[in-house]
């Protein structure tokens, strides 16, 4: 599957388990780390351990094993890598405390929107 194809394909399973702000960022020409980056919100710990729960178990039916996760005891940041996607699920305020969409402000930043 391709870096892309996955990338959109994480964005719509967060969306599944009511992530949102989810915001797909392209870091290839940045990094040589991954291709995406995805940065999504659940509004308490246990919605972002849900997300991060929902999307190993969805993305495993395909085949696509997680490589490394990071922060699933705390719930408050989890980081999943997928190889060259990363994903980043956070709740509101370790959010806007570390905002990492900054950090990679010279990706090309992409919003998710839910197809309706």
């Amino acid at each position: 599957m391709k870096s892309i194809d996955l990338a959109n394909l994480i964005c719509e399973v967060i969306d599944e388990k009511k992530g949102y702000d989810i915001v797909k960022i392209a870091v290839t020409k940045l990094t040589t780390l991954c291709d995406y980056f995805i940065v999504a919100s659940g509004n308490s710990t246990a919605n972002v351990k849900a997300i991060a729960e929902h999307l190993e178990e969805k993305l495993s039916k395909d085949e696509i094993e997680v490589k490394r996760m990071e922060g699933q005891a705390e719930g408050r940041w989890i980081a999943m890598d997928y190889g060259d996607v990363i994903v980043h699920i956070f709740n509101d305020e370790t959010r806007q405390f570390y905002h990492l969409e900054n950090f990679w402000e010279k990706g090309v930043h992409t919003k998710f929107e839910p197809k309706k």
